[in-house]
């Protein structure tokens, strides 16, 4: 989630958009790139500032969410982090989605 308006965050290339415009971050984590998404991408948008990062995936046998606030660019960490199995409802308490919950219907039903 960004500005409408990105002409003014656009990078030196034009190619793309500073991370100071990205607002929120949601990912759906990928089958072999789990240490990517979860760990190189968690350091490295919260050095970036991003407001919230949102992660989907099947980490362990429930599936779980993770919703990430509060970011410590200094450290590459995050003083928010609320992780959920499936099927169980992750509300966004910080940053620009403030409100907005992630359940049941976005992941499925809770896994046995």
């Amino acid at each position: 989630m960004a500005p409408d308006d990105l002409e003014p965050y656009a990078d030196e290339d034009g190619l793309g958009v500073d991370a100071a415009a990205v607002r929120l971050v949601v990912e759906i984590v990928s089958p072999g790139k789990r240490n990517e998404d979860r760990v190189r991408k968690r350091r490295e948008y919260a050095h970036a500032g991003i407001p919230v990062y949102v992660i989907v995936g099947d980490h362990d046998a429930e599936g779980t969410v993770t919703v990430l606030t509060e970011p410590r660019p200094d450290k590459g960490a995050w003083l928010g982090v609320l992780r959920v199995p499936y099927g169980t409802d992750a509300e966004i308490l910080k940053g620009p989605a403030t409100g907005f919950v992630g359940g049941e219907a976005i992941t499925g039903p809770k896994r046995a």
